[in-house]
């Protein structure tokens, strides 16, 4: 019985480290983000991260691993409801609250710009098709709309990474935030601007 309370715990710690790299290499990147930093914002130790996860980069590996099944979970959530009428939309909002849980979507997006990184780099084409094959044969899309999902995806990322809600007043940088975030808006600025 004690084994398996310890076993959760350190399973609960794991959970907690990994949700901290999360949100730490979101705003920092893999480049920019050392184990100390994840440490410290997990309440760990710094060699305790590295006993768990060994490196830097297979810490990141194991959050990119987190943060698409986390996104694949919530996308099959949506398939599941059962119901096909306006399920591209219903997905796409799924995807923008997804934005709610800190780094998850700039941790991918990181990932995903790592391509020529012999390790990273096949470990977010590999999630990156995850999604195309997804999106394509279990939820219907066509390649066009598949396509179409996955840029504007892209743009999201890029303008939460941005924090574009900083410069909101800005004619321009208003309309591309109402076209983008047509029923999310003040959720979305809330994001960019605490990200």
């Amino acid at each position: 019985m004690d084994r398996q309370q310890t076993r959760m715990r350190s399973e609960d710690r794991r959970e907690l480290i990994l949700d901290a790299a999360m949100r730490v290499f979101g705003d920092s990147g893999y480049v920019g983000t050392t184990t100390a930093e994840v440490a410290r914002a997990a309440g760990v130790s710094q060699p305790y991260v590295v006993r768990m996860f060994g490196t830097k980069e297979r810490l990141f590996l194991d959050v990119l691993g987190h943060a698409l099944d986390l996104l694949m979970q919530t996308f099959r959530g949506v398939l599941a409801e059962g119901d096909r009428h306006d399920l591209h939309h219903r997905i796409g909002l799924a995807y923008v609250e997804l934005a709610e849980t800190p780094g998850l979507l700039l941790s991918l997006m990181h990932g995903f710009v790592l391509g020529s990184d012999p390790v990273i780099g096949a470990e977010g084409r590999r999630g990156f098709m995850l999604v195309y094959r997804f999106l394509r044969h279990e939820a219907g899309f066509t390649a066009e709309e598949a396509q179409q999902f996955l840029s504007g995806g892209m743009l999201i990322n890029t303008m939460i990474g941005l924090k574009m809600a900083d410069d909101f007043d800005d004619p321009d940088v208003r309309e591309l935030l109402e076209t983008a975030f047509p029923s999310k808006l003040d959720a979305a600025l809330g994001l960019m601007r605490d990200e």
